[in-house]
């Protein structure tokens, strides 16, 4: 594969993804659920269309179908910028990547509690995956980590988006060189 070049960060696009984050921050915060509503609704979108999606090959792996729906189109979009070499869009992505591990993680403590209203009233995904791999009453440890992965996974792009800033700087060319 030939090297990964990005496109150049200038300062005034580093303080436009600066504003977005914090606004983006500011809404995930304020939600008493961590729920942004526009952004949430379609990843619920895409969690519902993961399981007839995956159904259709297995009806075993049906309730890993909304997870692996949710995460597989900022993933697309990642795999799409990265090749593009557009930092920011890439970084937008892969948060957006991270932001879906918040509410899966809250799905997954509801595991045992069963209060979380569901699209359907179909089974609970996550009481079905913990009781099959006989780790449900470990539902919120589990969820404390796949939350903390989360915010980490989200603040280490945000470093890297700093990093690649800095780096560029005083760079003159349009394009940097991945290191």
């Amino acid at each position: 594969m030939e090297d990964c070049r990005w496109e150049k960060i200038t300062g005034w696009q580093l303080a436009g993804f600066g504003l977005g984050l914090a606004v983006f921050v500011a809404l995930l915060l304020a939600s008493e659920s961590g729920f942004i509503f526009g952004l949430d609704h379609a990843n619920l979108l895409f969690h519902e269309a993961g399981h007839p999606f995956i159904g259709l090959f297995s009806a075993r792996l049906e309730p890993y179908g909304g997870t692996l729906g949710q995460l597989v189109f900022p993933v697309a979009l990642a795999v799409s910028f990265w090749r593009q070499g557009r930092a920011l869009a890439f970084a937008a992505s892969v948060i957006w990547f991270f932001e879906n591990w918040l509410n899966i993680a809250r799905y997954m403590a509801d595991a045992r509690a069963l209060e979380l209203p569901l699209v359907g009233g179909g089974d609970h995904d996550w009481n079905t995956i913990f009781t099959r791999w006989n780790v449900l009453p470990y539902d919120l440890n589990i969820a404390g980590t796949v939350k903390f992965l989360g915010w980490t996974g989200m603040a280490l792009v945000v470093l890297w988006v700093g990093w690649c800033g800095w780096r560029d700087r005083k760079r003159p060319d349009s394009i940097a060189q991945f290191d």
